[in-house]
């Protein structure tokens, strides 16, 4: 393991994250809000940081990056980068307290849109905008952008995007990696500009509505209002939000085919359909539960129902609504949102609709072998025969995230939560949701979690963020063996 490597890499990450606090420093001086100062002071010591480390790690930048260096500086850049992204709200002293400051930052760089701020409008603009920009910064992911660079290095970044993107199948779009990285971020920026611009023609002010395209194409969810998008009151800025979270839950590759003509392959992909049928049914199940219930009009029902749907199922976070007054279907539903997630390959969270699918056609698979104990099968995935390898990872993948979800709730129960709130906190966490259900719900926030359950939920967030493998493997003593 080459660590002078790693170090190496891990600056490079911080010393851009550092210069892009410039544009949340422009946007505090353009208001005059007063957390320039903080901004400003959490950039110039994150870049001597970087420098500090580039220093001591110079010449290493020709070694060839192999797999397991590529995991170390995915896990430790994500890491690092959550302490980075905490100064500005330690310096600023609007979350003084560092565990909360982490929080605040991690749920923000892993796009899952917890918040431990009771009043969120009375940050400053500088301060809002940070926190929008870590999560557009983490939405298609740090590393990935530093793969575009990494050619300037000299190393090849293969080793990264595999452990950045540890979905069933890595579709490069590209034959080069740092081209796929480059035309990933350009699909990225469009639908992000194209979000703002829709935003800002429904009537919103051109700051919210850049923080909110901010917060939604990663699927974050970070709103610089208390009352998240509920806090408009508009139909259009709310069929906006629908849109544009379902378009952040579909994965990148199929935008890629879309942007290049290829509508046909967009719409015949059977993850795809799999991702529009269950939404189309969780919306109509909710809605019908709603109408007469909660709301007088099947409109109403319909428009609740399908922003909250959308929302929870793509891991974005946002809300209309208080979920929690609903009755009791609706909110199972949402809880089972939280654990599907959305597309492979989109920037959303939770299992994946692909796992779901081969994991679906597994177990029917096996039915039908009882039956037909003499045929000869195997899983397909648009016609396509899938790899007993992917299938193993599958299973191993989601048995992983049941036990680290069942072992963790049962102690955040312990720690003295309620057993609706521990369990959707940690499902929330895992997903990179945001907002649960119980004293964590949609009109609460995290800032009454227990300390050790704050650093449990974060842990949750890295893991959800990288898909567990790449975090667990570094906990195994066989991955630091020679």
């Amino acid at each position: 393991m080459n660590f002078r490597l790693i170090a190496h890499l891990v600056a490079v990450l911080l010393f851009c994250l550092g210069l892009s606090m410039t544009v949340p420093l422009s946007i505090s001086l353009y208001y005059g809000d007063g957390s320039a100062a903080a901004i400003l002071s959490s950039a110039v010591l994150i870049c001597l940081m970087a420098g500090s480390v580039f220093t001591w790690s110079r010449g290493q930048k020709d070694y060839y990056l192999n797999h397991r260096e590529g995991v170390a500086i995915v896990t430790f850049g994500w890491i690092a980068a959550g302490l980075a992204a905490s100064l500005p709200y330690l310096f600023s002293g609007f979350i003084p307290n560092f565990t909360d400051a982490y929080f605040e930052a991690i749920s923000g760089f892993t796009t899952t849109g917890s918040s431990i701020l009771r009043d969120i409008e009375s940050l400053p603009p500088g301060i809002l905008f940070w926190r929008a920009q870590t999560q557009w910064l983490g939405g298609m992911g740090i590393i990935v952008l530093s793969i575009a660079i990494l050619p300037y290095l000299g190393i090849g970044g293969m080793q990264l995007y595999r452990a950045e993107t540890p979905s069933p199948v890595v579709d490069k779009l590209t034959p080069r990696i740092s081209d796929t990285a480059k035309t990933l971020w350009k699909i990225y920026v469009i639908m992000t500009v194209i979000q703002i611009f829709l935003l800002i023609a429904g009537g919103m002010s051109w700051f919210d509505a850049v923080c909110h395209s901010f917060t939604t194409m990663p699927t974050g969810g970070f709103s610089p209002k208390n009352g998240s998008v509920g806090h408009y009151r508009s139909v259009y800025i709310d069929g906006v939000f629908v849109l544009f979270m379902f378009l952040a839950g579909t994965s990148f590759s199929l935008h890629y085919k879309l942007f290049t003509g290829n509508v046909r392959r967009f719409f015949r992909d059977p993850e795809f359909r799999s991702y529009l049928f269950i939404i189309a049914a969780f919306i109509l199940l909710v809605a019908f539960d709603l109408y007469g219930s909660v709301y007088e009009g099947v409109c109403d029902a319909f428009r609740y129902a399908g922003f909250q749907v959308v929302s929870v199922m793509t891991t974005t976070g946002y809300v209309t609504a208080d979920y929690e007054k609903w009755p009791v279907l609706s909110q199972q539903i949402l809880l089972i949102c939280m654990f599907l997630g959305g597309m492979a390959g989109s920037t959303g969270g939770g299992i994946k609709i692909m796992r779901i699918v081969l994991l679906a056609k597994h177990c029917y698979l096996e039915i039908f072998r009882i039956i037909h104990p003499h045929a000869i099968t195997v899983v397909k995935l648009g016609g396509m025969p899938v790899p007993q390898t992917i299938m193993r990872s599958i299973w191993g993948f989601s048995l992983l995230y049941l036990g680290i979800f069942i072992l963790v709730t049962v102690v955040m129960a312990a720690l003295g939560m309620d057993m609706m709130s521990s369990l959707s906190a940690v499902a929330s966490s895992l997903g990179n949701v945001g907002p649960a259900l119980g004293s964590v719900g949609p009109m609460d926030n995290y800032s009454e979690v227990p300390f050790l359950g704050k650093w449990l939920l974060i842990f949750c967030m890295l893991l959800g963020r990288l898909e567990i493998y790449t975090i667990v493997v570094l906990l195994m003593p066989a991955f630091w063996r020679k």
